[in-house]
């Protein structure tokens, strides 16, 4: 596995020689950092689209879980950043460890979660996600595994967070109703 995955990232770092790809590998990296851009697209909708405030605000903190359960992985894990010997990253990080990577568990946890929010989030966050999630295999700094890893967590933390916030409301929602019959019970009786 160690061989294909060194294979692999090498194969996609040399597509970081072209200058554009190289650019636009960058500024996704940049913009990933601390999934600062899906953090800041869930408060900006959640601003904008007042009628699902509520749903942009919980996919928004699904995103920070996922970030976070990544960062405590990570230091568990303790996988060192890929090396490789012809070619130098294109950009510095700010951690040691690359398993599994942040940027895609974000990326991934914004799919899950904002792209469930309408047909723009549907169209526009999952092909930016997978452009983040390839971004850190160009610019040198992850394992495909760590990426494939990141992916994985963050989908799997972003559904199950929304299963558990979607079994809580209904939960909510039903002690509502039976208060409000048992209300309407105590002033007919």
């Amino acid at each position: 596995m160690r061989d294909v995955d060194h294979r692999l990232l090498s194969a996609m770092r040399d597509c970081g020689t072209d200058p554009r790809v190289a650019a636009a590998a960058r500024a996704l990296s940049f913009s990933g950092e601390h999934g600062a851009l899906w953090l800041a697209a869930g408060l900006v909708g959640a601003a904008v689209d007042r009628d699902r405030r509520d749903a942009w605000l919980r996919g928004t903190a699904l995103i920070g879980a996922a970030q976070a359960a990544s960062m405590g992985l990570k230091r568990a894990v303790r996988r060192p950043r890929p090396r490789l010997p012809a070619r130098q990253p294109l950009v510095k990080t700010l951690g040691r460890y690359s398993f599994p990577s942040s940027h895609a568990t974000s990326a991934a946890a914004a799919a899950v979660s904002l792209g469930a929010l309408g047909s723009f989030g549907r169209q526009v966050v999952p092909p930016l996600a997978a452009a983040m999630c390839v971004s850190r295999l160009v610019v040198g700094v992850h394992y495909p595994s760590d990426v494939a890893a990141g992916a994985l967590l963050g989908g799997l933390t972003a559904g199950l967070g929304a299963k558990w916030l979607g079994a809580r409301e209904a939960n909510l929602r039903r002690a509502s109703c039976a208060g409000a019959k048992s209300l309407q019970g105590a002033f007919r009786g």
